[in-house]
């Protein structure tokens, strides 16, 4: 069962990444509305109202997709901003020290969060990113603190694991 359900998932992860880009095309930045990005893109996960009178509208596909996007709304209700969070330029502003909630800005909800017995007090943020055809995660580990210790894009092990 296992062996026919990781592949379905990433089937439709990668047909959720692929939906996502043609939603974001029809959408055009300082002419579409807020009712559109949420025609095309569903009801946010979360919402942050600013004192401005903006908004941020938050669509993860974390876990099982590979994008996380975020719509900046203006005062005016029109679209300021719609960025795919999960880009090379955001993983290299993860810098040791940096707080877990200025990385949850940064990144958008992580996949997965992992601690290790060898490592106690430590904690890692994974997310699930597509280069091109291969599947990576991208880890943030956190001192007991919550400051990054290290940021690491490796591999994803479900794309190595023999029969997986």
């Amino acid at each position: 069962m296992r062996r026919l359900l990781i592949p379905l998932l990433l089937s439709v992860a990668a047909l959720l990444s692929a939906c996502d880009t043609e939603r974001a095309a029809r959408l055009e930045e300082g002419v579409s509305t807020e009712a559109d990005v949420r025609a095309q893109f569903g009801e946010p996960v979360q919402v942050t109202e600013r004192a401005d009178g903006s908004k941020l509208l938050a669509y993860p596909r974390q876990p099982e997709g590979w994008t996380n996007y975020q719509a900046e709304i203006g005062a005016d209700g029109k679209l300021t901003a719609l960025r795919q969070l999960l880009t090379e330029a955001n993983f290299a502003k993860v810098q040791p020290g940096m707080p877990q909630a200025a990385v949850g800005q940064l990144l958008g909800r992580h996949a997965r969060e992992l601690r290790y017995a060898t490592k106690p007090g430590e904690t890692v943020w994974r997310w699930h990113v597509q280069r091109g055809q291969d599947k990576k995660v991208f880890d943030v580990a956190f001192d007991a603190n919550g400051q990054v210790l290290q940021a690491t894009l490796g591999d994803d092990e479900r794309q190595t694991q023999p029969g997986g």
